[in-house]
């Protein structure tokens, strides 16, 4: 029988799971129940200054503890270099990529700000300073207009010229970029919707150009509320924000769910998760996600 909705949820290991790790994992997975289809589970461990050992295998103990299981083996990205630089090369050798060897400052000091940071001005595009000891290779954007048509966020139109400029898809370091190695991850897995949390909406528009740009199917977005402190910051593990793991769980399903305009009766979050995801599949409706960010005190 072949599937017709495949998803998946991938995070980065640069620490244990927390309350926002765990809403993009809810999301994704009851989207991919509710439609009869395979979730899966990648692990974007492909900056390894960001990965913190042990990270990886403590998300997915978590993920299990919650009943949130994947369908088949578990992805990573840094087994999957060759396939990133195979789409590289193909983007050089078609002139739709560049190599540059402009550092951040010099950017920083001609460029104008744009919503995803400094809109590229274009210096290399016409070749660049042999001389530097590193390059980055950066997608040559056109006078085009690329539209996300989110099943959460309000639609979203961006010209990838004037608004993103050339972005970087292998950098200085020559550590593939997100943007690449996602857009490939996405595309060889056959994902036919991308559910995930609403801070990389903006990102959206450079995937989809890329997709574009390699000749792959374009899936289904869908970007969901983000979970937010009182002062509006998004909970990451970069703003220190508590593991799931030392929280009770009932509270953390009750959080969980209510942002995603879920309403258990409170005795339910004291089952067990096979019974909590049963009763959340069976009333999930994407289209029902409000898409505004919640706040948890």
């Amino acid at each position: 029988m072949s599937v017709t909705y495949k998803g998946r949820f991938a995070p980065t290991p640069s620490g244990p799971a927390h309350l926002g790790t765990m809403l993009a994992a809810l999301g994704s997975f009851l989207q991919a129940r509710a439609s009869q289809g395979e979730w899966h589970v990648r692990i974007d461990d492909l900056d390894p200054p960001r990965v913190v050992p042990g990270a990886a295998d403590s998300i997915l103990r978590t993920l299990e503890g919650y009943g949130l299981h994947w369908d088949a083996g578990i992805v990573y990205q840094s087994r999957r270099l060759d396939v990133y630089q195979q789409a590289l090369q193909q983007l050089i050798d078609r002139h739709e990529a560049y190599e540059c060897s402009c550092s951040r400052r010099q950017i920083e000091n001609i460029a104008r700000k744009g919503r995803n940071g400094m809109i590229y001005p274009g210096t290399c595009r016409s070749g660049c300073d042999d001389s530097s000891p590193q390059k980055s290779v950066r997608l040559r954007t056109h006078d085009v207009v690329i539209t996300v048509d989110d099943a959460i966020q309000p639609k979203l139109s961006v010209n990838m010229e004037k608004d993103i400029g050339d972005f970087v898809i292998r950098r200085a370091d020559e550590l593939f970029a997100y943007h690449l190695a996602t857009v490939v991850d996405d595309a060889m897995d056959a994902f036919t919707q991308i559910v995930r949390g609403k801070d990389q909406l903006y990102l959206t528009p450079q995937h989809i150009y890329l997709q574009q740009r390699l000749g792959l199917d374009t899936p289904q977005y869908a970007h969901l509320p983000l979970l937010t402190n009182a002062h509006g910051e998004k909970l990451a593990k970069s703003s220190h924000a508590m593991a799931a793991d030392d929280l009770p769980q009932d509270d953390v399903w009750a959080i969980l769910l209510n942002s995603l305009n879920l309403h258990p009766a409170p005795e339910l979050l004291k089952e067990k998760p096979e019974i909590i995801l049963g009763w959340a599949t069976s009333e999930w409706n994407l289209l029902q996600v409000e898409p505004g960010d919640k706040i948890i005190a």
